[in-house]
């Protein structure tokens, strides 16, 4: 038993010593699982926790000669330019917009297609329609985009050879700013909407099946087995997903908008990963960047708390 230190009337607490010698103990009875995990530990403690040190460059004037450290303290200078320059409101409306079309569109339609997916008897059939929903998610996003632009093509397109074809006139969808997010979301539900299905897909083959056995006896058609049985396991896993595609509202797939944006659509395209991608890099301006990073992960993090506040207090389902 853990030795206890008495404070104060009588209230106990345990030894911190004593913590320590049960973590050793537990090291030297358990070193292989302990082998077995350290080389995620490292991974998170390098790449994740360690370069926490660097995001002190958002308050700062860096520059590389003189390092972090020695760079001068400017405080809040970098988020007040931002917030007031011409472009921030536009940057964060087009990325709110893209994001939250994108989340109303594409999240119901992996659950819709994990549903019709369990409904087939057919197991050859089945495994045959899987694999090509899920081929799109291995496609680049350079490749992707440059298929958009050739089906999409006003001359040589084959959507526009149609549209010629029937009377109607060429539209150059890749210019069009009323296009832009459009094309955005219906490309990337086409992409990854399959590859979304395997977590619902999951909890569906997880159920027993002498529910749908019951269900059956009872005289339950397919629409209730759906509505009774299969929607409420699915809901935990969607809410947890809903939660978590919440937590990035001010994130956006930046290397296929940099890719789509063209001079005609930048209105709609220019989004904060866009921006951040072109001052960064394109101009060096790495404290200015680093704030506007910092000021995303803020808004995404408040965000997924109170999504998942939310979900606790409606559902009693949540991430922690």
């Amino acid at each position: 038993m853990a030795q206890t230190i008495r404070i104060g009337g009588g209230a106990k607490r345990p030894d911190k010593g004593s913590l320590g010698k049960r973590f050793a103990r537990s090291v030297r009875l358990h070193w292989q699982l302990y082998v077995f995990i350290a080389p995620i530990f490292i991974f998170f403690i390098l790449f994740h926790y360690a370069p926490l040190y660097g995001v002190q460059i958002a308050f700062r004037d860096y520059k590389a000669v003189f390092g972090i450290t020695g760079s001068k303290w400017v405080g809040l200078k970098h988020f007040r330019d931002f917030f007031r320059s011409y472009y921030s409101m536009r940057l964060i409306v087009n990325t709110l917009l893209l994001n939250i079309f994108g989340l109303l569109w594409s999240f119901p339609i992996p659950i819709f297609m994990a549903i019709l997916l369990n409904q087939l008897n057919n197991k050859r059939a089945k495994s045959f329609i899987q694999t090509i929903i899920y081929v799109p998610h291995f496609i680049s996003t350079v490749v992707m985009v440059g298929v958009l632009f050739l089906f999409l093509s006003p001359t040589s397109g084959i959507i526009n050879k149609a549209l010629t074809s029937l009377g109607m006139k060429s539209i150059f969808f890749m210019i069009e700013p009323g296009y832009f997010r459009t094309l955005f979301i219906a490309s990337d539900i086409w992409q990854h909407a399959g590859w979304n299905t395997i977590l619902f897909i999951a909890a569906l083959t997880g159920i027993d099946p002498e529910l749908y056995e019951a269900a059956s006896v009872d005289g339950a058609s397919k629409t209730q087995k759906i509505r009774y049985i299969d929607i409420p396991h699915l809901m935990p896993i969607a809410a947890i997903m809903l939660i978590l595609s919440c937590g990035s509202m001010l994130v956006s797939n930046t290397d296929k908008a940099l890719l789509m944006q063209t001079p005609n659509n930048m209105s709609v395209s220019d989004i904060i990963g866009v921006y951040v991608y072109q001052q960064g890099l394109g101009k060096a301006q790495f404290s200015y960047t680093a704030a506007i990073n910092l000021f995303v992960n803020v808004v995404n993090f408040i965000t997924i708390m109170l999504v998942n506040f939310a979900s606790k207090k409606l559902g009693e389902t949540s991430l922690f």
